[in-house]
């Protein structure tokens, strides 16, 4: 059975609160604290359970496979990747504020032809993405922007496109 529960989150710090307050005492920030529903399912009772113990491997034992990568149109990105975008990796992108990992990640949202994009932003307008992508010359009718902050709601968005290809901002 799934409980249902809230929890009150801060959008500007992501601090959590268990009641809704005017100010945020994280940060500092008013009217910031927003209501969100937290899905917890009920554990799994199994009188089976176990725990599968693993054990170190020698490097030389692991068979290595060659994994089917996404390209990408950028040369340099996908060197830096090691050939491309791994099918359900990971990778996270860090640096100052400031130094284009938005427009980056954009661009790259925008060349990605034959895969389904979704690109989530948490700090941008629609428009304003809309306006950079306009900057950077680029288009892709198979890339979607959702502006949202919510785990839960982005998890529901990312339900009911399946993109091929997820950034999230």
């Amino acid at each position: 059975m799934v409980k249902i529960k809230t929890s009150f989150f801060c959008q500007h710090c992501g601090a959590q609160f268990p009641k809704w307050m005017g100010k945020c005492s994280a940060c500092n920030e008013w009217n910031t604290i927003v209501e969100e529903v937290v899905e917890k399912s009920a554990p799994h009772q199994s009188e089976s359970f176990s725990i599968e113990k693993k054990l170190p491997s020698s490097m030389e034992d692991i068979e290595l496979e060659t994994e089917e990568r996404i390209l990408i149109p950028d040369k340099e990105l996908e060197r830096v990747l090691g050939g491309g975008i791994v099918p359900g990796s990971l990778i996270l992108l860090g640096g100052e504020p400031g130094i284009g990992k938005s427009t980056l990640l954009l661009q790259l949202a925008l060349k990605l032809k034959g895969q389904r994009v979704l690109y989530v932003s948490g700090e941008e307008s629609s428009r304003q993405i809309k306006m950079r992508a306009h900057r950077l010359g680029f288009s892709n009718p198979e890339c979607y922007i959702y502006t949202e902050s919510s785990t839960q709601q982005i998890i529901q968005q990312l339900l009911k496109l399946k993109p091929g290809v997820v950034i999230i901002d």
